[in-house]
């Protein structure tokens, strides 16, 4: 990466967190965010100073892709934007109570999800057939063991 935009983007961010409750001007975006952002340039001021910054870090995430980065990019928001509005509600929620745990419980959660996608599909479908065959009374105990478990401690062999 050229040194000019190691030091725009120190700037930028230095300056996005001194001036956190004040938002991100549009004079200090760089080129290539400007030209992300373009369609908001009329209204950048009147957005909320939290959105200007989602919308700033966004668009200089977006310019460092790769196309083919991009590409899955679009295909991941396409299909975002295609849930319906209860679904993507639901994952918003499971997504704020997991960046709410502790680093062990998030790391206990990517680890079962890793043991399940190594899974092989008719053994995910039966996991899931199961799952939804429990009562909700069962389901939460479920849901309440998952999150109570802690790793057991090593063995001392």
């Amino acid at each position: 990466m050229k040194a000019r935009h190691i030091i725009a983007m120190l700037a930028f961010f230095i300056c996005s967190v001194a001036n956190a409750d004040d938002g991100v001007p549009w004079d200090s975006l760089n080129e290539e965010q400007r030209q992300v952002l373009d369609q908001f340039a009329e209204n950048w001021n009147t957005l909320e100073p939290e959105r200007q910054q989602r919308l700033a870090i966004g668009a200089e995430r977006w310019v460092r892709m790769t196309p083919a980065q991009r590409d899955a990019a679009l295909r991941r928001f396409g299909q975002w934007r295609d849930l319906p509005v209860d679904r993507r509600e639901q994952i918003r929620t499971r997504y704020r109570d997991y960046r709410n745990m502790s680093p062990a419980d998030q790391k206990r959660v990517r680890d079962n999800f890793h043991r399940y996608r190594q899974l092989r599909p008719d053994q995910r479908r039966a996991l899931r057939d199961r799952f939804r065959n429990l009562t909700p009374e069962q389901r939460k105990r479920v849901r309440d063991r998952m999150t109570d478990r802690r790793p057991k401690p090593a063995s001392r062999d």
